[in-house]
């Protein structure tokens, strides 16, 4: 195994499918633009159809698109021949794929798409090609050489190809205005959905759960709090439950390594006046990037009156597999 030879090879492929992609940049005008605009007059889906690599491909590029707001799906095009192309319908948008844009299979299903006067989209490496022609719109997605050392295999052709689709649904993300809302309702399971869905009140404790205090109550009372309620915090409150600070154990182990005369001292001479808080609507994972940015543990949540609802830590959000 010659170990130069497998790195200079991987490093050849990177830098060739780096290039293609970056050529399109350059390669992008009107073409681009008339291929968004008929696929946000779309009243139907985006159906998205390729062989071979160019149908792995398009299956990526179709699901990007429905998952930011284009809705899409992928028709196999052999199949199309054979019953699928009632997947098909008036109101729908065509988006082919095919590097030399000869193939054959697509070719088959261009009859019923014009009969349905449906519009074509193709993505191509050949602008002369017969898909190329036969299209409303053309994207060129063409590269000088495969990466494949053989230039053979589809490598630098299907990565451009994969990144015009890219261009494509995040142009058409930004021109709808699709939000992270939005996107949070077609992304509802995994660690990604909890990250969008999963708001402060849905981890956060409060009622009897919630540990608090007054500034007159004494340290060894405040600390029977804290080990009772076990968020390793408590709130520090009035008399109508607005927030005047916050107690921590590492407050508590502070306070003693300075002296030790503390069990009678009140609230009032230890905790801190302008505690970190959130509101309970907001995104447990802004309740993270606000811990990590404040270099804290723990979170007291407030009302827009700065009332006490609630307190949450690091470890309510390891829970929730927010983390």
């Amino acid at each position: 195994m010659d170990v130069d030879n497998l790195l200079a090879t991987g490093r050849d492929v990177l830098r060739l499918e780096a290039e293609a992609v970056s050529a399109l940049e350059a390669r992008l005008d009107d073409s681009f633009v008339q291929a968004c605009g008929l696929l946000l007059q779309c009243s139907g889906r985006v159906v998205v159809s390729g062989m071979g690599k160019s149908g792995i491909i398009g299956k990526k590029i179709a699901a990007t698109l429905a998952s930011t707001g284009s809705p899409a799906l992928f028709l196999h095009p052999a199949e199309g021949s054979h019953g699928d192309l009632g997947m098909l319908t008036r109101s729908d948008c065509l988006l082919a794929l095919s590097n030399s844009g000869e193939t054959a299979e697509l070719l088959a299903i261009l009859p019923v798409v014009k009969r349905l006067a449906v519009p074509l989209i193709a993505m191509t490496g050949n602008p002369q090609s017969t898909l190329a022609r036969s299209a409303a719109v053309h994207l060129n997605c063409s590269v000088l050489r495969e990466a494949c050392p053989l230039n053979l295999a589809p490598t630098a052709s299907t990565t451009a190809t994969l990144a015009m689709g890219d261009a494509l649904a995040m142009a058409l993300l930004q021109a709808r205005g699709f939000s992270a809302d939005d996107f949070a309702l077609s992304h509802p399971g995994g660690s990604l959905g909890k990250r969008l869905l999963l708001r402060v009140q849905d981890v956060m404790h409060q009622g009897q759960a919630l540990p608090k205090v007054f500034l007159e109550t004494m340290l060894r009372d405040a600390v029977l709090e804290m080990s009772s309620k076990g968020l390793g915090m408590t709130a520090v409150v009035d008399g109508e439950d607005r927030v005047l600070g916050i107690f921590t154990d590492g407050d508590l182990r502070r306070a003693f390594a300075e002296r030790q005369d503390l069990w009678e001292q009140p609230m009032s001479a230890l905790a801190h006046a302008q505690p970190c808080s959130i509101r309970a609507e907001a995104l447990a994972a802004e309740a993270l990037a606000l811990m990590e940015a404040k270099r804290v543990g723990a979170l007291l949540v407030v009302d827009d009156n700065q009332r006490l609802v609630g307190a949450l830590n690091m470890h309510d959000l390891l829970r929730a597999g927010i983390v």
